[in-house]
C-alpha cells in the first residue's frame, strides 16, 4: 500500500484524515465546496497508516450525509477504466467501497447502485461483493451471479480460481444464495466449488507442514533458521515446538545457541527461555541485544516484554534509561506491569519517544496505555500533543483513555471533541465523560443513541448517560 501524506493537524484536510471529531465540526461549519473536496480526498487516497486497526468508513459516510455530499467523483474514482486495470490493489479503492457500503445502510439508493456496478465489472468486486452481501436484497444478490461467475472460465484452470474464492470468501452470503439459484448453470458451477473448497481445506489439514512428533532440539533450530532463511519469521511457533520436544536435558544446548547460534536458532532460544522464566533468560537477552543482529535484537526485546516475573520488572528498571531498544522495552515492562513508583521512569520513556521518534513511534501505544494506567497527572500535556498530532487514530484512542484519567479538563475539552470521533472506542470513552453542559453534547448523545450503524458499546455507553435512570442530563 502507498504510503499517505498528511496534512498539518490544525487544516481541514489534516483533520479529516486523522478522523478526528473536529473535523467533522470544522467540515460543518466551511464552505460546502471545500468540505466536500477534503472529504473527496480522504476517500479516495485512504489516509491510513494501517486500515486493518484504524475505521474511517463510517465516519467519512456519516460526513457525506451530514453535507449532502454527491458520489460522483467516487464513481469517477472506481470507473477509471486505466487506473482500475491496471491498479488493482484493494488499497486504491477499499476506502470508497466502504463508505458506498455506509451510505447504502443509510437508505442512499445510488451508492448501492455504485456497488453493484462495480461488482458486475469492477477489478475489486469482491470487496464490493462483501458490502453488498451485508446490506443488500436477495433479488440485488441474484443479478449479481451471472456477471460475478463469468469472470472464471469454465476450464479447470477457472474452475480451480472460483473454488478458491469461494472458499476464502468474507461473506458467504451471496454464494450460499446462488448455489440454490434456480438457473442449473449457476447453482451447479457454485455448489461444485464449495464442495472443492471444502476438500481443499481438509487436504491442508491433512498434509501439515512444519514440525513433528519426534523432532530434536536441534531440528526445531534448523527449520526456524530455514524459515528466516526465505524471509519468514518462524522463531515463536519454534519456540512453542520446544515446549513439547525439549527436555531438562536439552538446556545446555538451548543455552548455547542462545549466545551464538543462528539468528534463526538464537530468537528461537530466546524466547523459548523467556517464556519459561530460565534463571539465565535476562542476562542472555542483554547480550544478545547488545551483539546480536537487527533481527536478534527485536526478538530479544520481544522475549523480554513478555516475560512476568519480578525479576524481569526489576531488571527493566535498571535499564530503563538505556538509549538503546533495550531500554526502550524497559520502558514499555514499566507501563504494562510497573507500579506507582516507576511513574518518573514511564513518563521519560513517553517523553523520549515523542522527542526522538514523533507522534507517531510504535512504541508509544504501550507507553500511552501505561501513563494512563499508573494515572500520571504530569504527563496530560504529552499526551495532548500526541492526541492533535498523530496519525493514527487508534493511538489517538488510547491517548483519549490516557487523558480521561489524567486530565482534569479532558470531560470539557477533548472528550466533546471525540463524540464526532472515526473510532468507536473513542467515541465510547466521549460517551461517558464528555459534560453535558454542552449543548452539542446532549444532542449529539441522542443522534448516536438512534443511529443504528452505531456499535453497540457505544450506544451502551450513551444510554448510561441518557436513559431513564440518568442523573447526567
Amino acid at each position: 500500500m502507498f504510503d499517505p501524506v498528511i496534512a498539518p493537524s490544525g487544516t481541514l484536510l489534516g483533520l479529516l484524515q486523522r478522523g478526528r471529531g473536529d473535523g467533522t465540526l470544522h467540515a460543518l461549519t466551511a464552505p460546502r465546496a471545500e468540505a466536500l473536496a477534503a472529504l473527496n480526498h480522504c476517500v479516495l487516497r485512504d489516509p491510513r497508516h494501517d486500515w486493518q486497526v484504524e475505521n474511517r468508513s463510517l465516519y467519512y459516510a456519516r460526513l457525506f450525509l451530514d453535507l449532502n455530499g454527491e458520489l460522483d467523483e467516487i464513481e469517477a474514482h472506481l470507473f477509471d477504466v486505466v487506473e482500475d486495470t491496471f491498479d488493482t490493489e484493494e488499497s486504491r479503492t477499499g476506502l470508497a467501497l466502504a463508505v458506498l457500503g455506509h451510505l447504502a445502510s443509510y437508505g442512499r439508493r445510488d451508492a448501492l447502485a455504485l456497488l453493484r456496478r462495480y461488482a458486475a465489472s469492477g477489478s475489486n468486486w469482491a470487496w464490493a461483493l462483501d458490502e453488498l452481501a451485508l446490506r443488500d436484497d436477495d433479488a440485488g444478490l441474484r443479478a449479481l451471479a451471472a456477471p460475478v461467475l463469468a469472470r472464471f472460465t469454465t476450464d479447470a484452470e477457472g474452475e480451480a480460481e472460483l473454488a478458491a474464492v469461494v472458499r476464502d470468501s468474507f461473506e458467504p452470503r451471496p454464494w450460499r444464495l446462488w448455489a440454490d439459484d434456480p438457473r442449473p448453470s449457476i447453482a451447479t458451477r457454485v455448489r461444485a466449488a464449495q464442495e472443492t473448497g471444502c476438500f481443499d481445506r481438509w487436504q491442508r489439514q491433512m498434509r501439515p507442514t512444519g514440525p513433528r512428533p519426534g523432532w530434536s532440539v536441534q531440528a526445531v533450530f534448523e527449520w526456524a533458521q530455514q524459515g528466516m532463511d526465505r524471509g519468514a519469521a518462524l522463531h515463536v511457533p519454534a519456540a512453542r515446538c520446544l515446549t513439547a520436544v525439549a527436555g531438562p536435558e536439552d538446556r545446555p544446548e538451548i543455552v548455547r545457541a542462545a549466545e551464538d547460534g543462528t539468528d534463526g536458532a538464537r530468537c528461537t532460544a530466546l524466547r523459548y527461555l523467556a517464556d519459561s522464566n530460565d534463571p539465565d533468560a535476562l542476562d542472555l537477552i542483554e547480550v544478545a541485544a547488545a551483539t546480536g543482529s537487527p533481527t536478534v535484537v527485536e526478538a530479544a526485546t520481544d522475549a523480554f516484554e513478555r516475560m512476568r516475573s519480578v525479576a524481569a520488572v526489576d531488571r527493566a528498571r535498571g535499564w530503563a534509561r538505556r538509549p538503546d531498544p533495550l531500554g526502550a522495552a524497559a520502558g514499555r515492562m514499566l507501563a504494562c506491569r510497573g507500579a506507582a513508583q516507576d511513574s518518573d521512569l514511564v513518563l521519560a520513556a513517553l517523553r523520549e519517544a515523542v522527542r526522538g521518534e514523533g507522534p507517531d513511534a510504535p512504541t508509544l501505544w504501550t507507553l500511552v496505555d501505561g501513563t494512563g494506567r499508573l494515572g500520571i497527572a504530569c504527563a496530560a500535556p504529552v499526551l495532548r500533543h500526541i492526541y492533535r498530532e498523530t496519525a493514527s487514530s487508534h493511538l489517538r484512542g488510547r491517548a483519549a483513555h490516557a487523558l480521561a484519567a489524567t486530565d482534569p479538563s479532558f470531560a470539557t475539552g477533548f472528550a466533546v471533541e471525540c463524540l464526532w470521533d472515526c473510532e468507536e472506542t473513542t467515541r465510547e470513552i466521549a460517551a461517558r465523560y464528555a459534560e453535558t453542559g454542552d449543548a452539542r453534547v446532549v444532542e449529539r448523545l441522542r443522534r448516536l443513541a438512534a443511529d443504528p450503524a452505531e456499535e453497540a458499546e457505544v450506544q451502551t455507553a450513551v444510554r448510561s448517560r441518557i436513559g431513564p435512570d440518568a442523573t447526567a442530563m
